[in-house]
């Protein structure tokens, strides 16, 4: 059984003739009959009553007639929604980050996407540095906001928004009365960073300060950049933060911008070449609103 079938049956008990429902199906009546009898055929039990000058439905014909219209419905509705999908109308995007990254401009953008497009849906989960990638190229996620990203050739990577780095110390520290610091200031203090095996990024920290003239001195390690500035509070060493850090107030550190030349914090969207209409959408918009707020 096929839907044609049940298209040609649906015609012919709506219409009760044969020759009306041949002329809205635009086929001639010969093959239409027959496509009916095989139905009949397959399905065991006659579905219409035919005269010379009447059509009517069996008990078993009216009840088929329910099935197939709902199944017919259904079949469109199918098509409906791969179309709305495809054409990026509707559908779900599904975004990885880091609870950092959404101190900028992340939640604002989902935000107004949700606004913007409200039969997409944005389904957000955080989740460690090294790991984003790995579900963007797995399809367990369609984009990730992350700053650093490693390079792969199964994806592409876009910049999002730029942002700096800046220096977190505990209040009254000695190096919180300059209004901005080389990096090389950081040279003999105790650091604390995100864990280096989980974060490209904070091994670019690393390397510039390597880069920079100083090996710097790690003796903390977190999974968190909230966790940097509870130990920075707690004296334990300064960090390296991005800037959307300072939005985390608090009374017991400080933040000051570093003089050039100095490492970046600016974040990437890594998505796959083959992404939907959907996800087409978010980055575009998050283009549109990034630019526009830099």
């Amino acid at each position: 059984m096929e839907l044609r079938h049940l298209r040609y049956f649906v015609a012919v008990a709506e219409e009760l003739s044969f020759t009306a429902a041949a002329r809205r199906l635009f086929i001639s009546q010969p093959p239409l009959s027959q496509q009916i009898s095989d139905l009949e055929t397959e399905l065991g039990a006659t579905l219409l009553l035919r005269t010379s000058r009447s059509v009517e439905l069996t008990p078993a014909g009216k009840a088929f007639l329910d099935q197939a219209r709902a199944i017919l419905a259904q079949a469109e509705q199918a098509v409906q929604d791969v179309r709305a999908i495809g054409a990026g109308r509707t559908g779900m995007v599904r975004v990885v980050t880091t609870g950092s990254v959404l101190l900028g401009p992340l939640a604002g953008v989902i935000a107004a996407f949700g606004r913007e497009h409200p039969t997409i849906a944005v389904r957000l989960r955080e989740m460690g540095p090294s790991e984003q990638a790995a579900a963007v190229r797995s399809r367990q996620a369609d984009v990730a906001f992350v700053r650093h990203p490693p390079e792969d050739a199964a994806l592409i990577s876009e910049n999002a928004w730029p942002e700096a780095v800046w220096i977190c110390m505990p209040t009254g520290h000695p190096l919180a009365a300059a209004r901005t610091l080389p990096l090389t200031t950081l040279a003999g203090h105790d650091l604390i960073s995100l864990r280096l095996r989980d974060s490209h990024y904070s091994q670019y920290l690393r390397d510039f300060c390597i880069r920079a003239g100083f090996t710097p001195r790690i003796l903390h390690e977190v999974v968190e950049s909230y966790s940097l500035t509870s130990l920075v509070a707690s004296g334990l060493g300064l960090a390296l933060v991005p800037e959307c850090l300072r939005r985390l107030a608090r009374p017991d550190v400080v933040y000051r911008p570093l003089d050039p030349p100095a490492p970046v914090a600016d974040v990437a969207m890594v998505y796959r070449p083959d992404r939907s209409a959907a996800v087409d959408r978010l980055l575009a918009l998050t283009r549109s609103r990034t630019s526009a707020s830099g």
